[in-house]
């Protein structure tokens, strides 16, 4: 059986991820990012990360992953855009007041295929509003290849360690060859 091109996009943002070797990655929940939750609690079992957790919401990870920098550590969230809305203020006036080095990895909601026809309100802003905060966004789509995804995640990674501060993936999953692939 192949894989779908989404398919093998994930396996490359779960492989940057664990090439990264963060102390942790905190995870919200939710089946739009399911396959990424589900590669980094998979590389936790087979002992090539050493923590992977889920919180109930994004401000959440933001304070433990962010304080993750106090300890000499790194760490990883891994979330939903829409759920922006909740991190920005641990954002700004956490991690970015205080230089915290972490990466973000969400997936994109609100464009092609979405079937959540309100989702779009608060999604289409977020690369413009987070932007306005001066952190730092980096975007993958269909347009790039699965491992354009893992290098965009691997090198945001690095760039977030390197200027310490918070640095953002954003990742739109819908990709119509798939749903072709599906028929």
């Amino acid at each position: 059986m192949s894989t779908t091109i989404t398919q093998d996009r994930h396996a490359e943002v779960v492989n940057a991820i664990v090439g990264l070797a963060p102390d942790g990655v905190a995870y919200v929940p939710s089946a739009s990012i399911a396959p990424i939750i589900n590669g980094v609690l998979a590389a936790q079992t087979n002992g090539d990360l050493p923590l992977v957790y889920p919180v109930s919401r994004e401000e959440e990870a933001i304070g433990v992953v962010g304080a993750y920098p106090f300890a000499g550590k790194f760490g990883v969230v891994i979330m939903q855009d829409n759920g922006f809305g909740n991190a920005l203020t641990a954002l700004t006036t956490f991690a970015v007041s205080y230089h915290l080095p972490l990466l973000i990895v969400a997936n994109t909601r609100g464009g092609l295929g979405e079937y959540n026809s309100m989702i779009h309100s608060i999604s289409a802003p977020v690369p413009a509003l987070l932007a306005s905060t001066n952190i730092p966004v980096f975007q993958v789509d269909r347009r790039n290849s699965a491992t354009d995804w893992g290098a965009t995640v691997a090198e945001a990674g690095n760039h977030a360690r390197m200027t310490f501060r918070p640095v953002v993936v954003l990742m739109e999953f819908f990709d119509p060859k798939d749903a072709k692939a599906k028929a």
